[in-house]
């Protein structure tokens, strides 16, 4: 008997939309990323991109536990001296494009190089409820209640 590994042709992938309202980030994100890479179906193998497309909408009202708001703080360099800048995830989420506080946790939790860059692609996230795809018909996922500890706030 030998083990099973999918081709790239026989990958069968799903449209789902998950709503990330007074959700907790870390939860989302690591659910997303396993929904992206494929993990969660029997098919799945290491070196293909068999996950799904996930939509996830309502990104500016995720929830933060803690103190993350104001104390998990993104740095960069502007290139001339003295030009390092810095904003808090609260800053963001509060700023013109909230969307990219979910992107970036779900980015970090996939893997590094050409497969992960691959696989990341299969994301869409939107800061309001309305999104572009209905066309695909995505299936709904009820994230906030498959744990207690889902929602906060």
């Amino acid at each position: 008997m030998s083990t099973y590994s999918a081709k790239p042709a026989e990958v069968e992938k799903k449209w789902v939309v998950i709503d990330a309202e007074g959700v907790v980030l870390g939860r989302l994100a690591s659910y997303v990323a396993l929904r992206l890479r494929g993990k969660h179906k029997p098919s799945f193998t290491p070196n293909v991109d068999d996950g799904d497309n996930v939509i996830v909408i309502n990104a500016d009202k995720v929830h933060l536990t803690g103190n993350k708001r104001d104390g998990d703080i993104f740095y960069w360099h502007t290139g001339y001296p003295g030009g390092i800048k810095q904003r808090s995830k609260g800053q963001i989420l509060e700023g013109k494009h909230p969307e990219r506080v979910v992107e970036k946790a779900v980015e970090r939790m996939l893997p590094k190089g050409p497969l992960g860059r691959k696989v990341f692609k299969n994301l869409r996230v939107y800061a309001g409820p309305e999104h572009n795809q209905e066309a695909q018909k995505p299936e709904v996922i009820d994230f906030a209640s498959m744990n207690p500890k889902n929602k906060r706030g």
